[in-house]
């Protein structure tokens, strides 16, 4: 076997199809996001506005997330210096996961190192818990619930994305005395449309079913104190498991689950990807905790938020552009190819300075490649009439289609 001959062709196929992904190096500039600095592959620099990162409140360089890390480093040191079983519990730990447990109206919260983990890690863990489970899944769920059900080695059943008709169809089929679990999301990221919390939770009060919802696109963004597009509903009670994380909105890092302390305790017991990982740095925890108590409070920055969203698209519409708008901050442009995507992407980047990441399959589906925009409330006017100019140019200059999608 040629090793390398293999992993040439893999890269390769990636390349011939324009999915071929690179990283862009950028440097964050304390105090001026969205504004960073590209390091060019060839060693020059560049000044640009990002246009598609997943903090999108700017609390990654908030005074008081920042004095909080500064305050715990200081008194802690760096790393934790082990799991959350063996010395790596730390009062910094207790207090974010006390702060996330109020944030959901829930018993506990259980730290994880991602959301992605979290996900994985839970899903994975249940049927252990509650033997015979079924799992029941939304098509379009994230990566991480995907795999944290695959590997689980249970029963599951997946339902055509928001089509709570067809989840009651696969539930009515199966073993009324199984126990069943519903897993699905508030806010899609990729077209950014909205989950039917309240028809699947009654369909799984219905069914005695328990209820999974994944929130990372929504926590700290919606609801009146950032508890996500649950609380904005008022249905966080209704909901047995909420998956969180403090890596968007919240602006640091890290994952968790808020549920009742019994599942907590269960999942912290059982889940090896909690067991044997070592826990989040002290400094990390302080500033997330700090990031989500000023949230709780700072209505007014979710709503400067969702006004900005709401005229990007306007704008985008304006143009005729192709946009996706299901009411959320998300904001997809369709380019429908991946070779015009990465295109497009690499010409506003090096052109005009303004860096949005490429959107291609496997994370969308195949003929919907998009670039994926997300404003936040330090984008201001200048940085808007920028990115509108450029996209109206490039948009004629490469001759795409300016038919309006529906959302």
């Amino acid at each position: 076997m040629d090793y390398t001959a293999q992993l040439d062709q893999a890269i390769n196929r990636l390349h011939e199809e324009g999915r071929y992904r690179t990283f862009i190096d950028i440097e964050r500039k304390n105090g001026a996001f969205p504004h960073a600095t590209w390091k060019r592959p060839d060693g020059t620099e560049q000044p640009i506005t990002v246009w598609c990162g997943n903090d999108y409140l700017g609390m990654g360089q908030q005074p008081v997330v920042l004095e909080a890390m500064h305050e715990a480093i200081d008194a802690t040191g760096a790393g934790s210096g082990g799991t959350r079983n063996i010395s790596g519990t730390t009062v910094y730990h207790k207090r974010l996961e006390a702060e996330l447990a109020d944030l959901h109206g829930k018993e506990a919260a259980l730290l994880f190192t991602s959301a992605y983990i979290a996900n994985d890690a839970t899903l994975s863990t249940l049927p252990k818990l509650f033997p015979g489970l079924i799992i029941y899944s939304d098509a379009l769920n994230h990566a991480s619930m995907i795999e944290g059900v695959r590997r689980n080695g249970g029963a599951k059943r997946i339902f055509r994305h928001n089509d709570v008709a067809h989840l009651r169809e696969l539930l009515e089929a199966d073993d009324p005395a199984a126990p069943k679990l519903i897993v699905f999301e508030s806010v899609y990221s990729m077209d950014g449309d909205f989950g039917p919390i309240e028809e699947i939770c009654d369909i799984a009060d219905e069914f005695g079913a328990l209820t999974y919802i994944d929130e990372v696109h929504a926590v700290g963004m919606y609801g009146p104190r950032g508890a996500g597009v649950a609380e904005r509903d008022r249905l966080m009670h209704r909901l047995d498991i909420i998956n969180g994380t403090l890596a968007k909105a919240y602006g640091v890092m890290g994952g968790y689950i808020a549920a009742s302390a019994k599942m907590c305790d269960a999942i912290r017991s059982y889940a090896p990807g909690f067991i044997f990982t070592t826990s989040l740095a002290p400094a990390i925890a302080a500033g997330a905790a700090a990031s989500v108590k000023h949230l709780k409070t700072d209505q007014g920055l979710r709503e400067t938020h969702q006004q900005q969203a709401k005229i990007l698209k306007t704008r985008l519409k304006g143009l005729g552009l192709p946009i996706i708008d299901h009411g959320s901050h998300i904001v997809p442009l369709i380019v429908g190819d991946p070779v015009h995507t990465k295109k497009l992407s690499d010409m506003l980047l090096e052109q005009f300075g303004i860096y949005v990441q490429p959107i291609n399959f496997p994370t969308v589906p195949r003929g919907t490649e998009r670039l994926r925009f997300t404003p936040s409330p330090v984008h201001g006017p200048k940085e808007m009439d920028a990115l509108i100019a450029a996209i109206d140019e490039l948009w004629s200059q490469c001759a795409l289609n300016r038919a309006e999608l529906s959302a």
